[in-house]
């Protein structure tokens, strides 16, 4: 009898990157073309067309969302189209706009349900929204530090915010959004985000809607707008916020000591050999 890991039937998630054609890896493409069956999640049809040109079964997960249906259910409905062609001894392709593990629940639940049954799965990274960012806004997270949250998950939980650091808020256009069905959330929601941040940063602070570039022939939104003027800015889905210090980062001088005791002590032990 053969074991679990002997069964027929693969899955691979891969990443196309954020911009059609620029950011796809050599990996990522051979489990395109080499799949017996493609399922695209992308963010522009141009780009499940550019897909089909790589393989002769694309077939769209798009279909799946519709206004006021439950995100939870459409993504259930995408993790078992993939898997019923897993279970018949398919080898299946997710393919992902961007990373397929960053802002992405198919992905990983489709991956976790493969391994579950036997099957064997595999994530292959892509250029994601957050690598596009930091080139497009000049920012280095490991200059003063960088936190990521989810919008809407920034205002449910009591979070601790760093000032000091650089913060983002991912999906910042649902921001509040308890349904999972929506695709926005309006004005009232912000104002809502806006008096969280007042907490740690002032109202005429810069923050900078940022939208990475999808078509080479389009340029990422670098939108900079005073903190108090966000529920007035026109806000996506795929709409990220940055906010970027607005404090000096703070000496622990005791840490500092304690460090600087074992410097010295490291130093007798060498002088001492």
């Amino acid at each position: 009898m053969a074991s679990n890991a002997e069964k027929p039937g693969s899955l691979a998630c891969v990443g196309l990157g954020m911009m059609l054609g620029a950011h796809l890896g050599p990996r990522a493409r051979a489990h395109i073309e080499q799949a017996d069956v493609v399922f695209a999640a992308v963010s522009d049809p141009v780009v499940e067309l550019w897909i089909q040109q790589m393989h002769r079964d694309v077939r769209s997960l798009q279909p799946h969302y519709a206004e006021g249906k439950p995100r939870h259910q459409t993504y259930r409905e995408m993790v078992d189209a993939m898997l019923a062609e897993v279970r018949a001894g398919r080898t299946v392709c997710g393919a992902f706009y961007g990373h397929p593990g960053v802002f992405a629940k198919v992905p990983h639940d489709a991956i976790a349900q493969a391994r579950s049954e036997g099957f064997h799965a595999h994530m292959e990274p892509g250029v994601s929204a957050e690598d596009c960012l930091y080139a497009d806004l000049g920012i280095d997270p490991g200059r003063v530090g960088c936190a990521h949250f989810e919008a809407s998950q920034f205002m449910f939980y009591r979070r601790r915010i760093d000032p000091s650091a650089y913060l983002v808020l991912w999906q910042v256009g649902i921001a509040g959004d308890r349904s999972y069905r929506r695709f926005a959330t309006g004005p009232e929601y912000r104002r809502l985000l806006v008096e969280r941040l007042r907490e740690d940063y002032p109202l005429d602070h810069p923050v900078t809607v940022y939208e990475a570039a999808t078509l080479p022939i389009t340029q990422p939104r670098m939108d900079t707008v005073p903190l108090c003027d966000l529920p007035d800015t026109a806000l996506y889905m795929h709409s990220t916020l940055v906010v970027p210090p607005c404090a000096p980062l703070q000496r622990d001088e005791a840490m500092l000591a304690r460090i600087e005791a074992i410097e010295r002590a490291e130093a007798a032990a060498v002088a001492a050999d």
